[in-house]
């Protein structure tokens, strides 16, 4: 249950923090830390715009999005606090809901008729594809490694039994984590949240038909979704066998240092061409293949 609240609170400052490192680092003031929050209030007050071309779809998908992220996190752990929901597989199972918080937003975008939110739809739908299988790759190597196919179960073995191995595997898995987490928000060098073009955008596009309510709900789960990932990265850091409160700060440290590091990522790369996207994507699953090499060496199931 701690997982819950945790998550709400990060994701509240998530945004925040990413965009005020990126302004530090550009010389400038920069929005408040919560300053997004305040975008969010303003748009919750605001009824919402729907064309009268658009279907029921257009107006559930918002709020499927955001059930499909609270949902997601039941199923993960926070340190020694087990998952609200914890069965074999819930691994899949939490990969599941996020597909279809995105299905749901591409079936929003596709349903407007617009060419330019049905182009974004096409990318999403693709670089959510690519993604997939480094998610999973990741996790099935960890299982192994594990024995367990649980999210509570694999990161209370993996700190338990594995000693200075969990330490090397974890460092490879953060990282791919991290670039998962990038490419799901559509986050810079796969995206730019900040451009005015059309023709490049991504996720904006699929939105631009959103206002009021809705938009801010998709406002909530973009930092929900953003969160999410943080929580798992912390998941990493958190021996069962520490005191919650210690738990709490050590999970608050993580999630700070993951912002940070978005931050500044995204402070000194570019935007990538739209080519490469699929290139850079790949990589992540080609790391994953590398730890899950590495598993199989390390567990003596490596046949040749």
């Amino acid at each position: 249950m701690i997982a819950m609240p945790f998550m709400l609170v990060v994701a509240f400052l998530f945004i925040g923090i990413v965009s005020r490192t990126k302004s530090l680092l550009g010389g400038r003031q920069g929005p408040g830390l919560l300053q997004h929050v305040r975008d969010g209030i303003r748009l919750f007050k605001k009824g919402a715009v729907i064309s009268t071309t658009t279907s029921v779809v257009f107006r559930l998908a918002p709020t499927i999005s955001f059930v499909t992220i609270l949902l997601a996190c039941t199923l993960v752990p926070f340190g020694a606090s087990p998952a609200l929901f914890s069965f074999s597989y819930d691994v899949v199972a939490f990969a599941y809901l996020l597909a279809l918080g995105r299905f749901v937003m591409i079936l929003a975008a596709l349903d407007t008729g617009s060419p330019f939110e049905g182009m974004g739809a096409n990318r999403e739908a693709i670089y959510g594809m690519l993604v997939e299988p480094a998610f999973f790759v990741l996790f099935g190597s960890l299982a192994i490694l594990t024995g367990h196919t649980s999210f509570t179960t694999l990161f209370s073995a993996l700190h338990l039994g594995m000693g200075g191995v969990s330490i090397l595997i974890s460092a490879f898995a953060v990282y791919v984590i991290l670039q998962i987490a990038i490419v799901e928000s559509s986050r810079l060098p796969v995206d730019d949240p900040k451009t005015h073009l059309e023709l490049t955008m991504i996720h904006e596009v699929m939105i631009l038909d959103h206002s009021g309510f809705d938009l801010g709900l998709i406002m909530v789960t973009s930092s929900m979704k953003f969160a999410l990932f943080g929580l798992l990265l912390a998941n990493f850091h958190l021996p069962p066998n520490m005191p919650l409160l210690v738990q709490i700060g050590i999970a608050l440290a993580v999630n700070i240092v993951f912002a940070c590091t978005v931050g500044v990522l995204e402070s000194f790369r570019a935007r990538n061409r739209m080519k490469r996207n699929p290139q850079f994507i790949l990589t992540l699953t080609s790391v994953a293949v590398l730890i899950y090499f590495s598993v199989l060496i390390l567990t003596n199931k490596l046949v040749l």
